[in-house]
């Protein structure tokens, strides 16, 4: 973060920030605002421990890079994207994880957003494919994932266990190089 900032990246209406146990409160509160459109897509954590648990995961673990969208207007947390699996070497690879708020959907928050941790993660991290996977019914986060401009690689059969079954999923993919 620079010094004359509190964001790692910003874009015109929202600046990306790490992750801090401090956001416990309003994290939580979004997430209990958001549960109607998260499921049956998402599920973020919902109590202070299981926060504490996910954030610290972001914070301490090197093959996770977690992010908070915030609105520049106010500073609230519009939503989250987090770098999973990074995987240095000859990979250079991350797997995308995200969510909205139910404040700030639609508003194309989250693409300002993705775009600044595409960057982020193409320098800054030094990465060369991220790759988001997603539920073939969950038509916002393709939007999202095709307006950012990934393509689709394929299909993935019980690919992720999420709320109790493996759920089928697209797999999405960008590399520094930009989309083939």
């Amino acid at each position: 973060m620079s010094e004359n900032s509190r964001y790692l990246a910003e874009g015109a209406r929202v600046g990306l920030r790490p992750f801090t146990h401090d956001d416990e409160a309003e994290f939580l509160a979004r997430v209990r605002e958001s549960k109607d459109l998260h499921r049956p897509w998402l599920f973020p954590p919902g109590s202070p421990a299981a926060y504490h648990a996910y954030a610290g995961r972001l914070i301490e673990d090197p093959t996770k890079a977690g992010f908070l969208v915030c609105e520049k207007d106010g500073g609230g947390i519009a939503g989250f994207i987090n770098i999973n699996n990074i995987v240095a070497g000859s990979f250079l690879n991350g797997a995308l994880g995200y969510g909205v708020f139910a404040h700030a959907a639609g508003r194309g928050l989250m693409g300002e957003g993705l775009a600044l941790v595409v960057a982020h993660a193409f320098t800054t991290l030094g990465l060369h494919r991220l790759e988001i996977n997603v539920q073939p019914g969950n038509a916002a986060s393709i939007a999202l994932a095709r307006r950012c401009g990934f393509r689709l690689e394929g299909f993935s059969p019980d690919f992720l266990y999420i709320d109790g079954a493996w759920r089928d999923h697209e797999r999405w993919a960008i590399t520094a190089t930009g989309p083939r």
